[in-house]
Parts: C-alpha cells; structure tokens; sequence
C-alpha cells in the first residue's frame, strides 16, 4: 500500500443539482447503492482509509464516504484511475464472474438503465413541484432508493415516456383506469367494498379498478384482448380522483378517500418482477389475520395497515389483481404526521432531523416507538414483520417528535412454523437492525460527529428482550456479526427475488 496515494475522506456530498450537472449527478446517485452492494459482497476493507480488497483477483478499489460513497477509482498501472458509471458498472460484472464462475448480461443492463432513470427523474423534479401533505412528498423522495441494491431505481428498460407518468419520485398523480369485470368472472376474498365507491359498474358487472401502465403493458395479451372483445371485460374511462404512487411504485394512496391500492405491475423493480402472484394473493389474508392480531394485542400505539381484501378476474388472475389496504386516519395517533422511514434517511423537505441540534431523545423515542412492536409480534405470536424503511411509517408530532410506528405489505410477512424460528429471526435481525436502524445510526453518527447511536439500540433491545424473554436477544447483543442481504450476488445469479441469501457483517450492537 505504500505507493497508493493517500487522500482525506469527507462525508459524502452529492453535486449540486443544476442544469449543467445533472449527469454528473445521476452517476453519483446510481454509483452509491452499486458501490455499497461491491464493498459488502465482494470486497475486504484494508488498513488505508477508502481502500478495499476485491475478494476474486486482489484488486484494489477506493472510494470517498462511508454511508454513501462515491467517486470510485481502481488501482492499475501503479496509479488511481477514476471510474465514470459506465465503467463501474463493467467492472463490477468482471469482479461476479470472476467471483461466481457465471454470466448475466441482465445485471449490467439494468444497472444502466438504474442510473438513467436518476437522470431523467432529476431533470423532471428541477421543474416539478413536490405535494404540500409532508406524508406523500416523504413517500415520493426516494431518488437513491435501496441503498444496498445494485440496480434500485430500474423501471424495466424502457422509454421514458411508458413509465415517467406513474414515478413517484417525478411527484407524479394520476387516475386510475376503471374497468368492470362481468360478475361470474370475479374473484375476490376479503373486504373489497372500497373499490365499488370508485365508480358505477354496469348491471351484472363489479368495478375492477387498473393501474394504467399495468394496462399498457399486459393488455395485449390475449386473455386481456378476449375477454374485451366478448364482453367479459369494459372499459368505463379514468376514476374521477387521482392517485399517488408511493415509494413501492405499484401501490398508490388517494388522500381524499383514505384509501391505498396495490397492483401487479410486470416490471423488474430491485429483485422482483413486482405482479401479485397467485400463491401470494391465496395466503394473503391469513398472513394479514395473524399479524393484525398481532399488533391488536399489543398495548402500544403501533399500528399495522391491513391488507384486507384483493379482488381480480379468472381469466386473468395475477395481471388484472388490486389488492385493498387499510388507510392511514383510523390508525394515527391524533395530532400525528405519518412519514415513510426510508425518506427520514434519504432526506426531503419537512424531515425532522433537519430541525435536531441534539439527537439522543429523538433517537430513544424512536426506537421506543419501532422496537418493542416489531419484537412483540414475533416473541409472543410468531410472526416476523419485514420491518425495513419502506415498510415502516413513523408518525411524529407537531415537534418532530416520534410518536408511533406504522407497518404494512402482509406479503413480505413471515410466520412460524412456517419458517422456522432461527430464519424468522434472521430475517427480523435483517430487516430491523441492518436494513432499517443501521441505516438511520449511519445518518445520526454522520450528522453529528462523535455521536454514538449504537448504545441506545443496545439498551432498547436489551430492555425489550427481557420483557418478552427472548433469548435471541442475548445471543444477538454478543454476535460479533449481523446478517447483511446479498442483493448484488442474488440478481447476478438470477435467484428467485424471495430467496434472501445472507453475508456476515460486523455487528455494530456487540463489543460495548
């Protein structure tokens, strides 16, 4: 290492978003997550600060910033090279095959395809304006997205103008597209009463309501153009509302009504083809049953948004299928702003970390709020609630307080047996600890230098543990590694998108 240069490391600060460097910004936007998913997966950290060990041939890449890094540059030559995106993203498929032995020629393309979608949002957000309700604008920040996922932003590969009208990060509403489904076609299960207040369906019909670029992509299938062509399916024109997609881009929210629908949408976004499969859609409302039961029984202000009812066509089962889920009003604490956690960590005007000159009591309340349920749920009704920052809302109060978690999505819920207890609590650790809290103490302990944020976590489980007897607890305060989600590895092998795949991590909670 004694020839490699030596630089000083800052926090990361992306450029400013004008007019002349909106490239130079979507690199740096798309290079972060890549990097992250680089450094987990693939590379060792060394002694000189930045600098990290590809695991597959030695090779040496270095990057400035630890939460988000950026500007990448290899050693080759006896000298550092600066890598653009392009390159990065080359040389992050050279480092998979030499490390896996196979080729993916998907991978890159949907790296690319990540990063111009930056582009193109950025460009439109310079002359958009944001929504007023801080809740929505949180829901519709995310221009970084997964921070550990090589790929986050990808909408599929194709032009701008299929999918731009649908981004949330775009500040984008929109109607939906109101169909009605002839009455012996239907198939629902659960409350669906929400989607007949959309509009008036025909005698001997039932409202279905359409995501329209679901629409567009799935309608010229000959299942969708028959049943049009013989009456089992009509078009009755746009809702008279409009609705906003939230961070999960399938799934839309109309404040007016309270209302949030989830559609199947035939789009690769991070690791899945993101349609509402039929054997997800069948178990549905038992995994909601259990996990509102969960959370009914617990003497705490958490709430869970039931997925309460789905309702679709025979002849088209997954394309056509919405999914009802429980709005926001009758959950929230009164007085209470919801916002998406993810969006706490990415930034947007109106976050309450802004307003902190101290962290500590914002921080023990919220971990007072998100912990204890979370735990709950799995310790005394086995199930495991995938508590990452965009399943989790946090309402705070009128001094940006955190007063109560929000959780949803029963598809990415687990239940024991169903797994087992040693996978259901990977999975929790997982979600909670390294996707979820590591992610906010990175920001806290950036923000405000010589904070430690590790130490109230530790307390808070610790305290929680003995409440519930979990002896996980224990075991996880003096692990010396947590689980870290292979997402970069899992998408090069092409692994079906519910099969999480670990890597061991140094466990920030152990060594106090």
């Amino acid at each position: 290492m004694d020839r490699m240069d030596r630089v000083d490391f800052k926090p990361t600060v992306f450029p400013q978003l004008t007019a002349g460097d909106m490239d130079e910004a979507a690199d740096a936007y798309a290079a972060a997550p890549l990097l992250n998913c680089l450094l987990r997966e693939l590379a060792e950290p060394t002694p000189e600060p930045g600098v990290h060990r590809l695991r597959a041939d030695g090779r040496m890449l270095r990057v400035r910033g630890t939460r988000r890094p950026v500007e990448p540059e290899v050693y080759t030559g006896g000298a550092w090279h600066r890598l653009t995106h392009r390159e990065l993203v080359a040389f992050a498929a050279e480092e998979l095959r030499r490390s896996t032995g196979a080729a993916n020629s998907e991978l890159p393309a949907e790296m690319t395809d990540s990063r111009d979608v930056v582009a193109a949002l950025l460009r439109v957000r310079a002359g958009a304006t944001p929504p007023e309700d801080p809740y929505l604008r949180s829901e519709q920040s995310l221009i970084t997205g997964h921070p550990y996922h090589p790929a986050p932003k990808t909408r599929g590969g194709g032009p701008v103008g299929g999918w731009l009208p649908y981004a949330p990060e775009a500040y984008t509403r929109f109607p939906l597209e109101l169909l009605a489904v002839r009455e012996d076609t239907v198939v629902e299960e659960g409350d669906t009463r929400a989607l007949d207040t959309l509009g008036r369906a025909p005698a001997g019909y039932r409202l279905l309501p359409a995501h329209p670029w679901q629409l567009t992509l799935t309608g010229a299938g000959r299942a969708i153009r028959d049943a049009f062509a013989d009456g089992r399916l009509l078009r009755l024109g746009p809702t008279a509302r409009p609705f906003w997609p939230t961070a999960a881009v399938r799934t839309l929210y109309a404040p007016e009504d309270d209302l949030f629908v989830k559609f199947s949408l035939d789009v690769r976004i991070t690791n899945d083809i993101r349609r509402l499969w039929r054997h997800d859609l069948l178990k549905v409302r038992a995994t909601d049953a259990a996990t509102a039961a969960a959370f009914a029984a617990q003497d705490r202000p958490a709430a869970w948004l039931s997925d309460r009812g789905y309702r679709t066509a025979d002849f088209a089962f997954e394309e056509l299928a919405v999914l009802v889920r429980d709005g926001l009003r009758d959950h929230l604490v009164p007085g209470a702003t919801p916002l998406l956690a993810a969006a706490l960590v990415e930034g947007f005007d109106g976050n309450p970390l802004d307003r902190l000159t101290e962290p500590s009591a914002w921080w023990a309340a919220y971990l007072r709020q998100v912990v204890p349920p979370v735990l709950e749920a799995f310790a005394r009704h086995g199930v495991v609630v995938e508590a990452h920052l965009q399943n989790t809302l946090v309402a705070v109060d009128a001094a940006g307080t955190p007063v109560q978690a929000l959780f949803r999505d029963a598809e990415g819920v687990k239940l024991l047996p169903g797994v087992t207890r040693a996978a259901g609590w990977e999975r929790l650790v997982y979600c909670l600890i390294v996707n979820h809290l590591a992610e906010l103490a990175a920001l806290l302990a950036e923000r405000f230098p010589g904070t430690d944020p590790w130490p109230a976590v530790r307390r808070e489980l610790h305290r929680r543990g003995a409440d519930h007897g979990l002896p996980e607890i224990a075991a996880l305060l003096s692990s010396p590694t947590v689980p870290g989600k292979t997402n970069l590895l899992l998408r090069w092998t092409r692994a079906d998108g519910a099969d999480a795949r670990y890597v061991p991590l140094p466990n920030p909670l152990a060594g106090f």
